[in-house]
């Protein structure tokens, strides 16, 4: 019977691969100032927002009514939400605060949009004083008191064109490279869009008529938009329902105070969405700060 040889070896550990288990592979990190390449859900629906306020924007004269532009504040109010939300993720904060000078542009740019809409809710109010004070001048037929709301129709409108030229000049925000510097743009841009649509569309068109009058040198067509940008509201409130009150039936002023009404209804409206604006500007403004100090 043969006996079974059983022989023994040894094995020993490879020094190679013993050395490559223990020192891990060196890693590189790369900064960037652009947001990660997977966009977040806020950043896909901010860009969808302002692409659909652009589209709002671009309504055609002499359609435009309060109902358009209470939906276009809503729409702006909106816009900043979002960006507000977008400015607390840890991500958008670090990377601002690598950049300390866009930051301070920001901010000095919001300071420009609060500015502009806390002057025209101050307009406001004293238009919507002087428009209850006139319904009550038309219902006594009381015409030297309703020429008051002419003046105020005229000084309203100046301040308005004041306000176009400030928020013109407002939210230039820096050139720069990255997803976020480019949504902080846009935002800006729909900002100065929104706002002009707004202090042209509570701009009086009486005095606009009155201009065409005189015969200033104006195209056919400035003539028309320049009467036109104004919401409808505004162009159907002229200098004629408040001249010849006395020599006036009862059904002419009847039809005079109720468009005096609707103008009534619009101002509370747009005060009321241009309000909300200012808040949601504010609230921007704080993010932007604390982003800065923290």
């Amino acid at each position: 019977m043969v006996a079974a040889v059983f022989r023994r070896t040894l094995s020993f550990p490879n020094p190679n691969l013993s050395r490559q288990s223990k020192t891990p592979a060196k890693t590189y990190h790369v900064r960037s100032i652009s947001l990660p390449c997977r966009p977040h859900p806020l950043i896909s629906q901010l860009k969808d927002e302002i692409k659909e306020l652009r589209a709002w924007e671009s309504k055609q004269l002499g359609e435009r009514t309060s109902a358009w532009l209470c939906d276009g504040l809503v729409r702006l109010k909106t816009v900043h939400g979002s960006l507000d939300d977008i400015l607390q993720l840890p991500q958008t904060q670090e990377l601002l605060r690598r950049q300390p000078a866009a930051v301070e542009k920001l901010l000095e740019d919001f300071l420009g949009f609060v500015d502009v809409y806390g002057r025209f809710q101050t307009a406001v109010l004293v238009f919507m004083e002087e428009q209850l004070a006139a319904q009550v001048a038309i219902r006594r037929r009381d015409e030297p008191k309703a020429a008051q709301f002419v003046k105020c129709q005229k000084k309203m409108e100046k301040e308005m064109r004041k306000l176009v030229s400030t928020v013109r000049s407002a939210g230039r925000f820096p050139n720069g490279d990255g997803e976020l510097i480019s949504i902080i743009r846009d935002v800006n841009h729909v900002t100065i869009l929104v706002s002009i649509a707004l202090f042209n569309g509570v701009s009086s068109s009486s005095s606009s008529r009155r201009f065409q009058w005189k015969g200033l040198r104006l195209t056919k067509k400035a003539k028309r938009e320049k009467v036109e940008e104004c919401i409808q509201e505004f162009q159907e409130v002229g200098m004629e329902i408040f001249c010849g009150l006395k020599k006036k039936g009862d059904e002419e002023v009847r039809i005079g105070l109720k468009r005096m009404h609707a103008l009534e209804s619009c101002i509370n409206g747009i005060e009321l969405c241009s309000e909300r604006v200012l808040r949601s500007l504010l609230n921007t403004r704080v993010s932007l700060l604390n982003i800065l100090t923290q």
